[in-house]
């Protein structure tokens, strides 16, 4: 049996209940006791990653060091925690019956009859154990996607099952959504009840139930919960809706969520470290914060329905707050649509309002004219601009355009007849894209960059090497390179080979700044990331 404890994190009712930030706060809270935690997230998928879903269908796809398009519940997991991240730290029904398919091809199962079960579980049990191998970390945190009713995540609770009755140590945990019908203005607790009876119908009893809603939860139905669903009141907690989804670990410490879990353990509880003071104080800090930084973000409208998908730029978003926060000041964030700037070229005039302007990543030629158009309007007016992966190439793009005359300059990606592809396409990446190669062939993962000494990237970072994560397939075209320095533009950083250009800035500009990669991966709550934190400081100036 593995001294490894393992919390596993379930919801009903509902999606998007909130699991991830339960999951990653109960991990924070352990980590304020002293011990190591790591976590993993199950999607019941059929995927074999995120990296082609699009972000209407399931959030940004977040990028680990090693190269893995996963769920954006492991950037929260990384925000959170402090830690980095593995793809194995992401599992997926498409991985485990692609790995089973491959064993039962490569006669690993010695001639026996394959079956969803044993051999799913059997599968998805040797990951999750490989994960606290691995990381040999006190507690693993597992996070089951979807909803407990569906029947996509049954063999993943089956898998979990098992390793308790094998003798691991397995808590469970279960999250529920308790509505308030208009209506009737009283909270109910009976979908939460059914969703324990759907957990027990695959033979597990929760030990703990998270109760999240507009409002806390009161003593009566918590009673009502406990009886019906036979957890202990005192396993029964109440997660309402926070301004600031880092109060969610102290309110959990408060309601004694801490303590709980570690008797269960048999362990004892201790006085949090100072690691949390510190957290409660930021918190408390930035509920306080009156002076605002208004930064406007262009790119698409993620549209779902009648609805704007935020999600699909989280890190970023989540970036942008951190550095602000850091610099004793509110984030004020707006979504612009470039398409607006391609009709109607006089509300580029409307980016004056924005102390900053981010270009983030992207694919695809829709709106890319009218980012270029923000791009020159912040050139020329001096607001302080960062470019993120797309943001960057389309930068030397208007840069070669308007500066550099080269008329018609572009990507390749939207114009591949262009006279002047200042970016192009690796030449490894024409032999995926010809043979129809998508999933997981992009450059993929952390790369390493050599900062150009006295620049004002290698200032922001404060050392002449950096790591930062990369998911893009064209790059600047070393054939320009020359031509569009010469202009004014500095490539500031670049691969160690000094082959890929990975960092420009304009000096001249105040904060006109463009990264192929995508730092925002590795913004921290109490870490921001370098360039997000010396873009905020040049939007406050």
């Amino acid at each position: 049996m593995r001294k490894t404890k393992f919390i596993a994190v379930t919801g009903g009712v509902l999606s998007g209940v909130g699991k991830g930030t339960i999951t990653a706060s109960i991990g924070a809270l352990l980590k304020f006791q002293g011990y190591s935690v790591t976590a993993i997230k199950i999607d019941p998928y059929i995927n074999v990653d995120a990296g082609t879903l699009r972000p209407t269908e399931h959030g940004e796809v977040f990028v680990t060091v090693d190269g893995g398009e996963t769920d954006q519940d492991l950037g929260t997991y990384e925000r959170f925690l402090d830690i980095t991240l593995k793809k194995d730290h992401s599992i997926t029904t498409g991985q485990v019956y692609l790995n089973v398919i491959n064993k039962e091809r490569n006669l690993e199962f010695d001639g026996k009859t394959v079956e969803v079960i044993p051999h799913i579980p059997q599968e998805v049990k040797h990951r999750i154990f490989k994960v606290a191998d691995d990381t040999q970390a006190d507690f693993v945190l597992v996070e089951v996607g979807g909803t407990v009713g569906d029947y996509q995540s049954v063999l993943f609770l089956e898998a979990l099952r098992e390793m308790r009755l094998e003798g691991d140590q397995v808590f469970f945990a279960h999250v529920v959504y308790m509505p308030v019908p208009g209506n009737l203005g009283e909270m109910k607790t009976k979908p939460a009840q059914h969703s324990v009876r759907e957990l027990n119908s695959v033979g597990i009893q929760p030990d703990m139930i998270v109760c999240r809603g507009q409002s806390r939860l009161d003593d009566i139905r918590r009673e009502k919960l406990s009886m019906f669903s036979n957890v202990s009141k005192d396993f029964v907690f109440s997660a309402p809706d926070v301004k600031y989804v880092f109060e969610v670990p102290m309110m959990l410490e408060q309601e004694g969520l801490t303590r709980k879990i570690l008797s269960k353990f048999n362990m004892k509880y201790k006085k949090p470290n100072g690691q949390y003071k510190e957290w409660a104080n930021f918190v408390e800090k930035i509920k306080n914060l009156k002076k605002e930084v208004k930064v406007g973000i262009v790119g698409k409208y993620f549209d779902s329905g009648d609805f704007a998908l935020e999600d699909s730029y989280m890190s970023v978003i989540e970036s942008v707050k951190y550095a602000s926060w850091s610099n004793n000041a509110k984030p004020v964030i707006e979504w612009i649509n470039s398409k607006n700037f391609e009709k109607n070229p006089k509300k580029l005039k409307d980016l004056s309002k924005y102390n900053g302007i981010i270009v983030p990543g992207g694919f695809g030629g829709s709106g890319v004219e009218g980012k270029i158009a923000a791009i020159k309007f912040c050139r020329e007016n001096n607001i302080p601009y960062l470019g993120l992966c797309y943001g960057m190439q389309l930068a030397v793009v208007e840069f070669a355009r308007n500066v550099c005359g080269m008329k018609d300059a572009s990507t390749t990606e939207t114009n591949p007849k262009t006279s002047y592809p200042v970016i192009d396409i690796l030449p490894e990446q024409v032999e995926n894209i010809k043979n129809a190669r998508y999933g997981a062939t992009m450059r993929l993962g952390s790369y390493d960059a050599v900062l150009k000494k006295g620049s004002q990237v290698q200032k922001l970072y404060g050392k002449d090497k950096v790591s930062e994560r990369h998911r893009h397939r064209y790059e600047v075209n070393p054939k320009y390179i020359a031509q569009i320095e010469a202009k004014g533009l500095i490539f500031s950083g670049t691969s160690p080979s000094r082959k890929l250009m990975e960092f420009m800035e304009l000096p001249k500009n105040r904060f006109h700044i463009g990264t192929q990669a995508h730092p925002e991966f590795q913004s921290r709550f109490l870490k921001p990331a370098p360039l997000f934190n010396g873009f905020i400081k040049a939007c406050l100036k």
